[in-house]
């Protein structure tokens, strides 16, 4: 686990706060000469590192194989976003896939999660707690639920400033003064970069004892 992970995931579990995930919205160089900007205002949708998963253990308390209640994990999750106005609406839906190993009996399981809006990669804007509720019929070994969550962004929060654009942007040429320095090395241009970035981010509302079980095992 990277110091950056742990930090964030940490703060997540802890902290009733909130990795960083790469999208669609990188900036990426256009025919050798200057930087064209792809990103778009939507936020990048992800599950942060170890909360994807979740182990319930039996009433011993016990963290073996031979001990394991129940175990489940988010999956397949996807996006839709409307930035047509002011306020971007971002929605992320999901799948919790479950195992049981006692398969005696209905039963239904409650799983906690949440789902949060992360500024720049570690400040935290906006956390919900939600729950999936995944229903076993008596001698299923497998089931599943679902889970939604969805976040408002600012357009303006979200949008570039007009003089960061034009520094990433500008077309340079051979032989200009700023020709081989990267814009995006620009402490100010990171900075900006970093404010205009948002994520929404998805997993399971662990504990401290289950976060650590999910980074270790």
């Amino acid at each position: 686990m990277t110091a950056r992970h742990l930090r964030l995931v940490t703060v997540l579990a802890l902290a009733g706060a909130l990795a960083g995930c790469k999208s669609d919205g990188d900036l990426v160089v256009s025919d050798g000469v200057g930087i064209t900007a792809v990103r778009t205002a939507c936020p990048a949708v992800g599950v942060p590192d170890y909360t994807g998963d979740v182990t319930l253990f039996g009433s011993s308390g016990a963290k073996t194989a031979s001990n394991i209640d129940l175990t489940a994990t988010i999956t397949n999750v996807r996006s839709q976003c409307n930035e047509s106005g002011e306020r971007i609406y971002s929605t992320a839906t999901f799948d919790v896939l479950a195992r049981r190993s006692d398969t005696r009996g209905a039963r239904r399981v409650e799983l906690p999660y949440f789902s949060t809006v992360l500024r720049g990669g570690s400040a935290v804007v906006t956390k919900r707690i939600g729950t999936v509720v995944v229903d076993f019929a008596d001698g299923q070994e497998r089931a599943q639920g679902r889970g939604t969550a969805g976040a408002y962004v600012s357009r303006a929060d979200a949008t570039l400033p007009a003089d960061i654009r034009d520094k990433i942007t500008r077309k340079r040429k051979a032989g200009d003064v700023d020709a081989a320095l990267d814009p995006l090395a620009d402490p100010e241009v990171k900075a900006a970069l970093a404010r205009a970035t948002f994520e929404l981010l998805v997993g399971f509302q662990l504990t401290q004892d289950q976060l650590a079980y999910n980074a270790t095992r």
